[in-house]
Formats: C-alpha cells, sequence, structure tokens
C-alpha cells in the first residue's frame, strides 16, 4: 500500500510541476502572434473547466467505490478527492487575490 500511495503522490507532484511550467512558461509569450496568445479569460475558464473535471472524476470514483466496483481502490477515491480539494482551494485563492486586485483598482485616485 505504500508504494501506492507513492505512485499517486509521485503523480501528483509531477502534474503540479508540468503546471506550475506552464504558468511560467505562458508570461514569456511576448513575441508571439495575436493568434498564438492566451488571454486572461480563456486562461481562466480553462482552469475552471479543469477544477470541474478533477472534480467529476473523484465524484465518479466516490460513486464507483461505493457501488462496489472492484477496479476501485479506496486510496485512488482518496488521492482523487484530495486532487479536488486542492485545486478547488487554488482556484479560491486566485478568485480572492482576484477581487482585491479589482478592489484595490476601484479604490486608486483618479
Amino acid at each position: 500500500m505504500s508504494d501506492v500511495n507513492n505512485i499517486n503522490i509521485n503523480q501528483v507532484l509531477t502534474q503540479m510541476r508540468a503546471l506550475a511550467a506552464q504558468a511560467e512558461a505562458a508570461p514569456q509569450g511576448g513575441n508571439k502572434s495575436n493568434d498564438a496568445q492566451l488571454n486572461f479569460s480563456d486562461v481562466l475558464k480553462s482552469s475552471l473547466d479543469q477544477v470541474n473535471k478533477v472534480s467529476k472524476e473523484a465524484g465518479a470514483l466516490t460513486k464507483a467505490f461505493e457501488a462496489g466496483d472492484p477496479n476501485v481502490d479506496i486510496t485512488q477515491v482518496m488521492v482523487g478527492l484530495q486532487k479536488a480539494s486542492v485545486s478547488f482551494q487554488a482556484m479560491t485563492q486566485v478568485r480572492n487575490k482576484l477581487l482585491t486586485a479589482y478592489q484595490d483598482v476601484m479604490n486608486m485616485p483618479i
């Protein structure tokens, strides 16, 4: 069981590192054409879609485990739920930062 946890943790860490690399690489695209550039709303929508996808996958794993599916292990369910929780918390923090930035801009003197 320890090996399963290490594999799942390593997979999560790999995914997090890949997302961090994507986030760091995105602002460096100053020389791209307008067609290739991502705008903020597209990135935000993509992030929300990813959070939704992870949440639905966790829900599906939970339902499969509750139904007694022999292919679904409790560790898969727990890792899926933790992924969903972390991604939701991260998106909530992004939302909070956006609201704070908006309020700061609105309170700036003209």
